[in-house]
């Protein structure tokens, strides 16, 4: 069984009360992973959301048959596998571990449900995800405009 003290390791939980954590505790499974397991892959349906007990893990899409390119890290203590938090969505991307990791999963459908059940959970929960998002649109967003910047045809135009 998941222990309290293991859920309060998650950063999208901490601010969730002992009595949240024990409605999430009820629907959460500890699973073991060894280096380069595949969590889930790029396509799949997304059943369960993922929390990074310890270990660290990349996300990876693959652009052909033989390249796998990077979109960055895990590491203990945050969560990925967003996507099952929508109702018939796929993984965008691969999730292969890059050492042993302990996982802690949870049924994308129960998750909605508990939020949907305990309003103020669900807002402490939201407002959370709400900043992992903003965050990762403004390093994409800075990313993106690097990139453009370097561009030769783009160099021509702008007279650098």
């Amino acid at each position: 069984m998941v222990s309290l003290e293991d859920l309060r390791k998650i950063y999208i939980l901490e601010s969730l009360t002992d009595e949240m954590l024990e409605k999430m505790q009820s629907v959460c499974q500890l699973h073991l992973f060894g280096d380069q397991d595949v969590i889930f892959k790029e396509g799949q349906k997304a059943e369960n959301f993922y929390m990074l007990l310890k270990g660290k893990l990349l996300l990876e899409v693959e652009v052909s048959e033989t390249v796998m390119i990077s979109l960055g890290s895990i590491k203990s203590g945050y969560s990925f596998g967003w996507s099952a938090l929508l109702n018939g969505a796929s993984h965008t991307s691969y999730a292969i571990c890059s050492e042993p990791c302990e996982v802690l999963s949870i049924p994308g459908r129960k998750f909605q449900d508990l939020l949907n059940e305990d309003h103020i959970m669900g807002y402490k929960i939201m407002e959370f995800v709400s900043k992992i998002l903003k965050n990762r649109l403004e390093r994409r967003t800075s990313q993106f405009l690097k990139v453009m910047s370097k561009h030769p045809d783009l160099q021509k135009l702008l007279g650098l």
